[in-house]
């Protein structure tokens, strides 16, 4: 890798240490210690971009960022603090000289788990044998992983591998139910291929009933957010390039992902090849088309016909769907449009659940403390349904459900929408069966 140049000044210069991001910063809220804060960040970025050393304590408070992006939106001067994040991550990763076991296990996940499909679907048929043969209820009643620090809290976040997998759908296109509307790209993900699996069907069919002819090409990839969080640019331009080749080689009206973490990522695939003049207008094009299933279906007539849904929901702001995309309205709608679905707005609905990418595993103990408190928020609506917008928070927010809550049911918004329709077609299903017996 070569090495970055960081953070580009005229970035870092827009902030003027005015101290609004301070309250929006979920590690400033937990710690108060200045230097975890974004306008303490940004001045340890500056110290470097002047000539100071990258130090291990420079690095620990960066690494502490979830890069939530909620200081974004209380920043009055535009302070692009997502970007500045991942450029001075970037620059640390050039720069370093990690271990041998850091090495092997980025090696490992980024370079060949999360871009490889076969992978993949090995680790989750090993994840599947773990969970369905009863060794997972064993490991968890026993606390044995508990003698091993962090694999405990990477075993407690470990996902349900949802066979049968997504993949079989890869590659193939679902016309829309009645007239057709819309002809869209669906991004299937990566992980969510195996750990989403019914969210994905969900998102299709929902898209389906909304008049989309809904196609999954089959070249595309992991889109690289994960990699851009850890620092790693490069890898996650490679992978951009593919999708943008394989997306813009279709006409589509609509690029569609339900995950608002990768979202963010692809709407930014701009800023990424910026200095690629191969790719820098194709990127543009792409962002252009982009969209997150909520937005989407917020833009769109949605189809009316939903059964009720009987639960007290409240919703968890995604911050990548916030902060990074500006998006709150769209999923609300779409969630007040449920008939016999009661929604509860929480206090700080916006505030980080601690998931960010894999910052919930790397930086449990800080994440723990940060899922604590937005499970106190929750228990003040008395929900029984928390939902939210991307599957790294759903899984955060189970987590929550069971450690510190009332055991809550955590759902995507397009799930919710799948029941409604499900709840409509069971009704008209049971009114036909009775005129017929009548």
């Amino acid at each position: 890798m070569a090495e970055s140049s960081g953070p580009a000044q005229a970035d870092l210069d827009k902030c003027v240490h005015c101290g609004l991001c301070l309250n929006a910063c979920p590690t400033y809220r937990e710690l108060g210690i200045e230097m975890d804060s974004p306008r303490g960040r940004i001045y340890q970025m500056n110290q470097v971009a002047s000539g100071a050393p990258i130090t291990d304590t420079y690095i620990r408070h960066l690494d502490l960022c979830l890069a939530c992006r909620g200081c974004e939106t209380a920043c009055p001067s535009g302070v692009p603090y997502g970007r500045l994040i991942e450029d001075a991550r970037e620059q640390i990763r050039s720069q370093e000289k990690p271990s041998w076991l850091t090495r092997l296990t980025r090696a490992l996940v980024f370079q060949k788990l999360l871009p490889s499909r076969t992978s993949l679907q090995l680790a989750g048929t090993l994840l599947y044998l773990y969970q369905v043969s009863g060794l997972q209820r064993l490991v968890r009643f026993t606390g044995v992983l508990k003698l091993f620090g962090k694999l405990s809290n990477l075993e407690a976040l470990t996902p349900n591998a949802e066979a049968p997998f997504f993949y079989s759908k890869i590659g193939k296109t679902f016309p829309a139910l009645g007239e057709r509307r819309y002809r869209v790209g669906f991004l299937a993900g990566c992980i969510a291929n195996v750990a989403f699996a019914r969210l994905n069907e969900a998102t299709v069919r929902v898209l389906q009933r909304n008049g989309c002819e809904v196609v999954i090409p089959a070249a595309q990839n992991c889109c690289g957010a994960l990699h851009l969080h850890s620092g790693l640019a490069d890898q996650a331009r490679a992978l951009a390039r593919n999708n943008i080749d394989v997306f813009l080689g279709e006409d589509f009206d609509a690029l569609i992902t339900n995950a608002a973490g990768c979202g963010s990522t692809l709407k930014e695939y701009d800023h990424l090849l910026h200095a690629d003049p191969a790719y820098r207008d194709r990127a543009l094009a792409f962002k252009e088309k982009m969209k997150d299933i909520t937005e989407f279906l917020a833009s769109i007539e949605l189809n009316p016909e939903m059964g009720p849904v009987d639960a007290v929901a409240t919703y968890q702001d995604s911050c990548h769907l916030a902060h990074g995309q500006k998006i709150r309205v769209a999923p609300r709608k779409l969630l007040k449009a449920i008939p016999g679905l009661r929604f509860r707005e929480m206090p700080m609905a916006d505030l980080c659940c601690g998931s960010a990418g894999i910052y919930n595993i790397v930086q449990s103990e800080m994440a723990n403390q940060i899922l604590q408190r937005k499970m106190e928020f929750v228990a003040t609506t008395k929900a029984s349904l928390i939902v939210t917008a991307n599957p790294g928070c759903m899984l955060q927010l189970s987590a929550g459900a069971r450690l510190y809550g009332s055991g809550q049911r955590v759902a995507h918004v397009v799930e919710v929408l799948d029941e409604a329709y499900k709840a409509y077609d069971a009704a008209l299903s049971r009114e036909t069966k009775k005129a017929i017996a009548s």
